[in-house]
């Protein structure tokens, strides 16, 4: 099995391309971060031809968190903003060769926030072409309260009626667990419309060696159901921004 380092939460104290490298060098098969934008592209492109990671996602901008926005593509009247910062992360994709964007929804709720996200979506899709995946992704009501998008199933309908082949799930185990368990059974369920999984042990969202969720049992199933990509480690290290990574060894097996 393939781990993927994401760099949002892993080595966030260097500059994105030192923190590739540094992956590189625990052994991760890959990279995913969160908003690579303050990086110059050419300096992440560098390090992944220099290691031979693969960036396999980054997100969409927030918006301004400062008053606590966390995405802007389910919000109405927001739509011009929301297709800038689709455009900001398919350029920034594309000059580094990324997988996948996950475009984030935002706060909000509603009928009138399901049409937005959705023709949003279809924008991003047609804007990322054949060679990037949109990727939509659950969040749970602890850590993202308000947060538009909350479950496996919410989300497997909008992929259904946006019906566009390039949309995919980002199954985020960590919050599936919360909200709503029976992880394996929904992840096989929904396995067709899925892009990406990650993890993080539950409820701590530490690294996946500890806590409810019994990851070597979730992880072979996952293997089972016949999962070959990289699974993102994005988890909160105990000891500052350098994770213990014991772990990943015995995963492997």
């Amino acid at each position: 099995m393939k781990f993927s380092a994401n760099l949002g939460f892993l080595w966030n104290d260097r500059p994105l391309p030192d923190a590739i490298r540094a992956a590189k060098d625990a052994g991760f098969d890959a990279v995913e971060c969160h908003w690579p934008y303050a990086a110059l592209a050419s300096d992440v492109k560098a390090a992944l031809e220099q290691t031979g990671l693969k960036m396999l996602g980054l997100n969409t901008s927030r918006g301004s968190v400062s008053v606590g926005e966390n995405g802007l593509s389910a919000l109405p009247g927001r739509e011009e903003e929301a297709r800038a910062a689709i455009d900001q992360a398919v350029q920034y994709a594309t000059e580094i060769s990324a997988g996948a964007i996950h475009v984030m929804a935002g706060n909000s709720s509603g009928p009138r926030a399901r049409s937005a996200f959705i023709e949003n979506l279809a924008y991003a899709c047609e804007k990322a072409g054949s060679n990037i995946r949109i990727l939509i992704e659950p969040l749970n009501h602890y850590n993202a309260p308000g947060y538009f998008l909350s479950t496996v199933e919410q989300a497997a309908d909008i992929i259904r009626e946006v019906a566009r082949p390039n949309l995919k799930m980002m199954f985020d185990f960590y919050h599936v667990q919360i909200m709503g368990g029976d992880v394996t059974r929904r992840f096989e369920a929904n396995l067709p419309l899925i892009g990406h999984v990650q993890i993080a042990s539950v409820p701590d969202r530490g690294s996946p060696d500890h806590g409810e969720l019994d990851y070597s049992f979730a992880l072979s199933r996952v293997r089972e159901f016949g999962w070959a990509q990289p699974i993102g480690a994005e988890y909160l290290p105990a000891n500052g921004p350098v994770p213990d990574l014991a772990w990943l060894s015995s995963f492997r097996d």
